[in-house]
C-alpha cells in the first residue's frame, strides 16, 4: 500500500499541523527548508544540517542544469548521492531565476529561452525538459515551470500569463514518468480574483501539493499577507501548501497564520555571511563595536553549537578578520533559530495557542525595549 504523502493532523484557526512523508524522509509541518542552491547549503556540511534537525532542503534546477549539468548528476547516482544528503530534497524549476533576467529571455507558449549568467550561452526551458532535468536529479519533490510576473504587472497581463502557466503545469504533469511528487504553482500576481482562478484551475490536476509563487518579489508586506490569505482558502485542504522564497521570522509566523505548511529562503545563510544573526529580539549585527568585549552568546536561550561554545566577542573577531569560520558559525545559529521557531510554532498549534504565540513572538521581535544590534 502506498504511504500517504501528506497528512493534516490538526488546525488552530487557519494554522495547520501536518506531516510530509516519503520513503526517504519525514518532516513535520509547518516546516522551513534550508536552500542548497548548487547542491550545498552554502558554507555548511550535510552533517551540520542534519545535526540541527532538518529533514528536507531545496536545490535549484536552473543552477544545477547549467553547472554541473543534469546528465552528470544522473551519472553520479542522482542528487542525493552526489551531495551526500540522505534526506529529502525539493527542486524548484528554475523559473524564478530565468524570469528574473527578463532582459535576456524570449517567451513563447513552448517555453522560455534565456542566456546563461555564466557564459552567455543560449538555453531553453520547456515544461517537458524541466521535468526531465528534475527526474535526472532524483529529487523527492519537483516544481513545474511557471511565469513569475513582476508585482507591477497589469491585471490583463497577469490574466494572459496565467493561461500559459496553467498549460505548462498540466504539460509537466503529463511529462512526469517517475513516482516523484510534483506540485502545482499558484500564480496571479497581486490580484485575488486571479489567485482564486489559478488555485481552482490547478486543483483539478493530480498534483501532490500546491505552491504559492510570485509573492515576496517586491510588493509591500501587507499586500503579500492579504493576497496570501485570499489564496490559501482555495487550495485543497488535504494537500500541502508551500510559500516559495519566504524565510524572515515574521513572514514565517504570518504565513502559518494564513495556512502555509512549507517555506524556503536563502535569507538565514545569506544574512549569516554578512554577520547578521537572528534572535528573539530581532537581528544582532555581530560586527558592531558594542560586542567587542562581550562574553555573552548571540542568544542565551539558543541551544545551537555556536551559542553553546562561542562568545559575541569571538564571533566579531572572526568576521573582522575575514575568517571562514565566522559565516559558518553564524549560519549554524541562524538555521537553528528558524528550526526552533518552526518547532515552537508546531507546539503552539498542537496546544491551540498559536494566536497567543504569534502575538508574543512579534511583539518581542519588533520591540524597542531591548535593542541588541
Amino acid at each position: 500500500m502506498t504511504e500517504q504523502f501528506f497528512t493534516l493532523k490538526g488546525k488552530d484557526g487557519s494554522a495547520r499541523l501536518g506531516v510530509l512523508k516519503t520513503e526517504r524522509f519525514t518532516a513535520e509541518t509547518p516546516v522551513f527548508m534550508p536552500v542548497g542552491t548548487q547542491a550545498t547549503v552554502k558554507g555548511l556540511l550535510p552533517k551540520e544540517i542534519e545535526n540541527i534537525g532538518f529533514n528536507i532542503i531545496l536545490s535549484n534546477t536552473y543552477h544545477l542544469y547549467l553547472r554541473p549539468g543534469h546528465e552528470l548528476i544522473k551519472a553520479m547516482g542522482g542528487l542525493h548521492k552526489f551531495m551526500n544528503w540522505k534526506r529529502g530534497i525539493l527542486t524548484d524549476s528554475g523559473g524564478f531565476q530565468v524570469f528574473s533576467m527578463r532582459d535576456r529571455i524570449s517567451l513563447s507558449d513552448e517555453g522560455v529561452t534565456f542566456r546563461s549568467h555564466i557564459d552567455g550561452s543560449k538555453h531553453m526551458f520547456s515544461p517537458e525538459n524541466v521535468i526531465s532535468f528534475q527526474e535526472a536529479f532524483g529529487s523527492d519533490i519537483m516544481m513545474p515551470i511557471d511565469e513569475c510576473v513582476p508585482p507591477e504587472s497589469s491585471h490583463d497581463y497577469v490574466e494572459k500569463s496565467l493561461k500559459r502557466t496553467h498549460d505548462w503545469a498540466f504539460r509537466c504533469l503529463k511529462a512526469k514518468t517517475t513516482s516523484q511528487h510534483l506540485f502545482g504553482i499558484v500564480q496571479g500576481g497581486v490580484y485575488p480574483d486571479l489567485r482564486k482562478v489559478s488555485a481552482e484551475t490547478l486543483a483539478e490536476g493530480a498534483f501532490s501539493g500546491f505552491s504559492v509563487g510570485g509573492l515576496s518579489v517586491g510588493e509591500e508586506k501587507p499586500v503579500m499577507y492579504s493576497v496570501l490569505e485570499q489564496t490559501t482558502q482555495y487550495i485543497p485542504e488535504n494537500k500541502p501548501r508551500y510559500l516559495m522564497g519566504v524565510g524572515s521570522p515574521e513572514d514565517l509566523v504570518e504565513g502559518v497564520a494564513r495556512g502555509i505548511d512549507m517555506f524556503d529562503c536563502v535569507l538565514p545563510t545569506r544574512m549569516a555571511r554578512t554577520g547578521a544573526m537572528l534572535t528573539p529580539y530581532g537581528k544582532l549585527i555581530i560586527r558592531n563595536a558594542k560586542h567587542k568585549t562581550s562574553d555573552l552568546p548571540v542568544d542565551e536561550t539558543c541551544n545551537c553549537y555556536t551559542c553553546k561554545n562561542f562568545s559575541r566577542a569571538y564571533l566579531r573577531h572572526l568576521f573582522l578578520a575575514d575568517e571562514m569560520l565566522g559565516p559558518e558559525l553564524a549560519s549554524i545559529h541562524n538555521l537553528t533559530f528558524l528550526y526552533n521557531l518552526m518547532k515552537n510554532i508546531r507546539e503552539s498549534i498542537a496546544e491551540n495557542r498559536f494566536e497567543q504565540f504569534r502575538k508574543e513572538f512579534l511583539e518581542k521581535y519588533f520591540s524597542d525595549a531591548e535593542r541588541i544590534d
